[in-house]
């Protein structure tokens, strides 16, 4: 099996950080089950970039991907969220990109494996507007999934991934703990018992009005700011397996 990742930040691992500094993510827990699961090795690369629209993943990322030396035999592809996060998103045609490069992988007889990102919006600015285009952007990759018989995780409509406790202090990508429910979810779906991991309640999360404040200074206002410099959080940075990494079960 030679599993490739393709997407943007929730694909890279962004909020699964490890000592060194470097992130995991549930991709790359995904590759460690599908190891164990097969009880042999597993090659594996993960082109995804944070910061990145779902254009460049379908295009550059994508043709990548499929130039892999030998060919993937799965792939996993997310993307646009960081597109529902710009004034004027176009659903319909994330869709038509998304519809363009699943026909890619099935004329090269690569398997795709379809992912929603889960749902932020209970905590962020202008989560309405996340949600609505959320919403509409899971229903059409949904009826993607259904058009290509292809597997699909719906990570979106996962009611548990919501709580604060699976997301980071940015409250826009998954913390250590979304990380493994997603990758749970996943080998799951892909026939690998894997119980999706569930946190404790744990405490309230505060939203007093010094978190909040403190909220939009330490992360809301860097956001703002790169998006008026024209800037994105992966400028300059490459994925972080651009070639074949081999997994062996743990």
């Amino acid at each position: 099996m030679r599993y490739v990742a393709i997407g943007d930040s929730f694909t890279e691992g962004v909020g699964d950080e490890l000592p060194d500094g470097s992130v995991r993510g549930w991709a790359d827990l995904v590759a460690a089950g599908l190891a164990a699961g097969e009880g042999g090795t597993v090659q594996y690369a993960n082109l995804a970039i944070r910061g990145r629209l779902l254009e460049p993943i379908v295009t550059e990322q994508l043709d990548a991907a499929l130039a892999l030396d030998p060919p993937p035999t799965l792939l996993s592809l997310n993307g646009g969220g960081n597109d529902m996060l710009r004034p004027g998103g176009d659903m319909l045609r994330l869709a038509e990109l998304t519809d363009k490069a699943i026909q890619r992988c099935v004329d090269a007889g690569v398997r795709v494996v379809l992912l929603s990102g889960g749902d932020p919006s209970d905590r962020l600015p202008f989560g309405n507007v996340m949600r609505r285009r959320g919403e509409a952007l899971t229903q059409a990759v949904i009826e993607l999934a259904k058009k290509y018989d292809l597997t699909f995780i719906d990570v979106f409509h996962d009611a548990e991934i919501r709580r604060a406790g699976y997301w980071s202090a940015d409250r826009l990508h998954l913390n250590a703990a979304g990380h493994r429910r997603v990758a749970g979810l996943v080998l799951n779906a892909l026939g690998y018992e894997q119980a999706a991991h569930v946190i404790d309640p744990g405490p309230a999360e505060s939203r007093r009005v010094l978190a909040e404040a403190r909220y939009y200074r330490e992360h809301v206002l860097p956001w703002i700011n790169r998006r008026l410099r024209g800037r994105s959080s992966g400028d300059s940075r490459s994925g972080k397996f651009v070639s074949w990494a081999d997994i062996s079960p743990a």
